[in-house]
Parts: structure tokens; sequence; C-alpha cells
């Protein structure tokens, strides 16, 4: 659940649901393709990869770092250094167990409340995880101003058109086709939905909101992508054609102005 606590500026803040330190959850999630092989795993990850900048000797944080897939990647890549911060004790916990680099420093962190020192970051790195917070204009600004001039912000999330729908599942058209919902698009703000546990909490947000929060922080658009698997991934794993029917997520690469 989410709930909040008084700020020094007397704003209430939201403080994130942590449904990834439920047992249920946790046992369900890690069973994941992309959690039991990594970003090989994950079929997004080469669309990702071609958005990064070079990252060699470049200081990248990693929100909602997981694991630590990505953190370790980046320091593979030539990077000075990674920060990684989750809000999930179970997540922590097993990214340093399965770290043994000194440059790369693991942080238990709630993104609703998270502050980072001012230009401190080369590229900020999220995956997945700015669709659990409520506040993302002020996420978007605390990222601004933690890149150093010049800065790259990359991230993923659900797509917007996939986390409208107040029940998300497919249905079957006249044809017998596959369709996927899409009911209150305009409305945006909470949705749970039952996935590893019941009422799990993300909020949704427009493309237009998503794109024009960057724009008004100060970043220029880079590179935007709604993932869809190539030829090739269907090929070697057919589940994958599905995908092809509504975008599941929004990739975007965008640079401090």
């Amino acid at each position: 659940m989410a709930w909040t606590l008084p700020s020094r500026s007397g704003i209430p803040l939201t403080m994130a649901q942590n449904i990834y330190d439920n047992p249920d959850f946790f046992a369900g999630y890690s069973q994941l393709p992309r959690q039991v092989h990594g970003l090989d795993g994950a079929p997004e990850w080469p669309a990702i990869r071609a958005m990064l900048p070079d990252v060699a000797e470049k200081r990248v944080a990693d929100l909602g770092c997981g694991f630590g897939w990505a953190s370790r990647w980046f320091r593979e890549q030539g990077a000075a250094s990674v920060a990684g911060y989750d809000l999930s004790h179970n997540m922590i916990a097993r990214a340093r167990a399965d770290t043994s680099d000194p440059a790369i420093d693991y942080r238990n962190a709630d993104l609703e409340v998270l502050d980072l020192p001012q230009a401190v970051f080369d590229l900020v790195y999220s995956a997945l995880a700015f669709h659990y917070v409520a506040d993302f204009d002020r996420l978007i600004r605390m990222i601004h101003k933690a890149l150093a001039p010049g800065g790259d912000l990359v991230f993923t999330i659900e797509h917007p058109i996939f986390m409208a729908a107040a029940h998300p599942h497919w249905t079957l058209d006249e044809d017998g086709r596959k369709t996927w919902p899409v009911n209150g698009y305009s409305v945006e703000g909470e949705r749970r939905t039952d996935w590893f546990a019941k009422g799990v909490l993300k909020y949704h947000r427009t493309l237009a909101t998503t794109l024009n929060t960057l724009i008004g922080a100060g970043f220029a658009l880079r590179r935007v992508q709604e993932f869809a698997p190539t030829a090739a991934q269907i090929e070697a794993m057919p589940v994958l054609a599905e995908e092809l029917e509504r975008p599941m997520m929004l990739l975007v690469a965008a640079r401090k102005a």
C-alpha cells in the first residue's frame, strides 16, 4: 500500500508500495525469465542498449536496480561507478550477494522521496520502475538536478496503453483475435492489478503527460520507442507474437539540455 509522512516543507510525501518484499510476489517475480537469465532474458534489452550513450568512465545511477543485472553490465562497459537504488530489501540483498565489484554501491531507497545530490551523475537509468511512482514530476526534476550538464536519462516503463485498462488482460474479438482493452485512458492515476499478488499499485499517465513532464523539467528528447519484438525474436520465442497487438513497454532516452 502507499502511505504518507510529513516533510520539512509541510507537504505530505507519498511512500511507495513495497510489493517486492511480499514473499509470494518475490517468489513468483524471481522466476521470470528476465530475473533468471538477466538482461538476456529481457526481449527489450537490445532496443534499450541501442538507446544508451557510451558509458565508459561515466558515473551511473540505476533507479530500481533490482537484482543488479544492469548495474553490473554498466561496469562491464567501463562505467567509472554505479549507484544502484531499490526500495526492496530483498532486491538489494540479492544484488549485493551477486556482486563483488567495489565500484557498485547498492542502497535501499524510495523513489518517491529520493533526493540525489546536484550534478553527481552522467547517466541515470531505470527499467520498469517509474510507473510505481505517484509524483513523476518531482522524480524527473530531481533526476534533472542530479545529472551533470549534458547527462543522459534512459528509462523504460509500462506503456500507457498497456496500463490504462481497469482490468488488464487479453480478450477475444469477433474474429477470435486477441485484443487488449483500453478504457479510461485519459483518466490518470492509480491502477491496481493482480500480478503475483493482489492489489499491486501502479500509476497510469498518458504518453503526452510522460513526455511533456520531461520537456518541462528541461530535458531534450533523444529517442522514444514503443517496444515490439523483432521477427527473429518471435521466431525464437513464438509467444512474443502477441506483443505486436499492443505496446507493453515505452522506452525513452532524454538528455539534460
